[in-house]
Parts: C-alpha cells; sequence; structure tokens
C-alpha cells in the first residue's frame, strides 16, 4: 500500500511514519521531510495535484491549525475530494463534543462549544457526504515518550515557574501516540467505516495527566500549580472500537508509569 500521511512533521505525523509497514509519503506544511512533498491543504488545486502525483493507496489526515477554519475543515474537505479512490482515515477531535457527566459513543452527533470542535465537526460532516466509507477517527489528548507532545512541554514550562496553571475539572481520555498511530493504521487497512473513537481508556483531569508526565520525567509533581478552571469533562467511549483492533489502547496510568521511562 502506497500511504500519503498530511501534517507529516506533526507528532502524530512522525510518529505513522515510524510506524508505517507500507511505502509512505509524507505531505508537509513549512518544515521539510525528506522524501516528502510539499502541501497547503488550504489550497484545493494544490491537493488535487500532489494526491494526482502521488496516487495514493490510502491517506491517513492529521493536519489541522486549531485556530484557522481554512485548515481545519476546508483542508479536509480538500483532502477528501481529491482522494478518489484512496482509503481515507480522518483525524478528528473530543472536540466536536460539549461538557457532559457521561462519555460520547460513536453514534452521537457533534455538539460542539468551542471553534476548533465547530471545525471539526464541520470537516466530519462533509467527509461523510463526499466519501461515507472513510473512516472519521476521533481522539483526545495525544502524549508521546519523547517529551514533546504539547501536555509534556507544558508540564516542563510549569515545573520550571513559567505562568499557567493545569485546570482540575477539564478531564479527557489522553492516549499514547505510538497506540493511536497503531490504530489508524489498523483501521486504514480495514473494512471498517464512519465514526471510530480511538482515545484512552482511562478518564483523567488535566491536572492529574500533568503530574503523572512530571513524576515519568523525575519532576516534583508538587510544583505544578493547579485552579478548577471551566469545568470541561468530555470523554469517549472507545470500547467498541477496541473490539475491532489488535492494537491495546493502554490507559494513562500504564504508559506514564515510572516504568516507563525507563523503557524509552
Amino acid at each position: 500500500m502506497r500511504l500519503l500521511v498530511t501534517g507529516a512533521t506533526g507528532l502524530l505525523g512522525r510518529q505513522l511514519l515510524r510506524a508505517a509497514g507500507h511505502e509512505v509519503v509524507p505531505a508537509y506544511h513549512s518544515q521539510t521531510v525528506p522524501g516528502g512533498v510539499k502541501l497547503d491543504v488550504r489550497r484545493r488545486d494544490e491537493v488535487r495535484a500532489v494526491i494526482r502525483d502521488v496516487r495514493p493507496d490510502g491517506i491517513i489526515h492529521t493536519a489541522y491549525k486549531q485556530d484557522d477554519w481554512a485548515t481545519t475543515t476546508d483542508g479536509a474537505v480538500n483532502v477528501a475530494l481529491a482522494a478518489g479512490g484512496a482509503r481515507l482515515v480522518f483525524v478528528s477531535s473530543d472536540a466536536v463534543f460539549g461538557p457532559r457527566a457521561a462519555a460520547f459513543e460513536e453514534y452521537e452527533l457533534p455538539c460542539p462549544t468551542t471553534p476548533y470542535g465547530a471545525a471539526k465537526a464541520a470537516a466530519e460532516t462533509a467527509i461523510q457526504a463526499i466519501l461515507p466509507k472513510a473512516v472519521i477517527a476521533r481522539t483526545s489528548l495525544i502524549i508521546g515518550s519523547d517529551g514533546l507532545s504539547e501536555e509534556e512541554l507544558r508540564v516542563r514550562r510549569l515545573a520550571a515557574g513559567e505562568p499557567g496553571a493545569f485546570y482540575t475539572a477539564n478531564i479527557r481520555c489522553p492516549v499514547h501516540v505510538a497506540d493511536l498511530a497503531a490504530a489508524l493504521l489498523e483501521l486504514l487497512s480495514s473494512d471498517v467505516a464512519g465514526v471510530a473513537h480511538v482515545a484512552g481508556p482511562e478518564a483523567l483531569s488535566r491536572l492529574e495527566l500533568g503530574r503523572r508526565i512530571a513524576i515519568r520525567d523525575g519532576l516534583d509533581p508538587g510544583t505544578l500549580p493547579s485552579v478548577p478552571g471551566e469545568p470541561s469533562d468530555i470523554r469517549l467511549d472507545s470500547r467498541r472500537t477496541q473490539e475491532l483492533l489488535h492494537t491495546r489502547l493502554r490507559p494513562a496510568t500504564e504508559f506514564l508509569s515510572p516504568a516507563s521511562r525507563l523503557s524509552r
């Protein structure tokens, strides 16, 4: 299989390049990737030209920009329109939902409360209309092992005394980037269509998550400042998708255990 990965310089994109057992063509926007192709997903003509030249059998679309509708929504639509016969896996987000006490399942319709969530929800709707057999893979906070994910960098900054705080009322289902990448590659090769939830099985507050990252990295979790913040409990129920996968989506307390630091 010839695979095109958009957003190849991001945390998830880099992991997909490492993990894919296929011929992979990385697509990047500003930071060059060896063997890759430059691609501005906001430009429909450019997307069509790249996909025509690469001729991929599959596409995993990870590219987004949180504060830019054109990249997050229009870019995803452009990729779907140009995909042709390529199998598309679109990486979406738990931000398509708003806070509530119960976890969200795959069949539930988006109800975003943020501009970013609205952009991802619009992209989902358009892709499902254009390519009904595409996979809409919703995920949550992505954590790595090299200290380069957004949450890991934030832990280091706040532990060093920079301004900011972790919210105790902000709850998500973090997933390890290696687990997520493996699951997306499985979904790419499967006959699954429609929405799949690919998040960790354990819900943690941002403060709990930050403290566990700090402990794993040998930092003092007590140095991390916290505030309640606006209540925001958004959890994805990934049990149905997990039953379809060989990849095990590990809980954060497992992949952030102190022992995991020794195996990195």
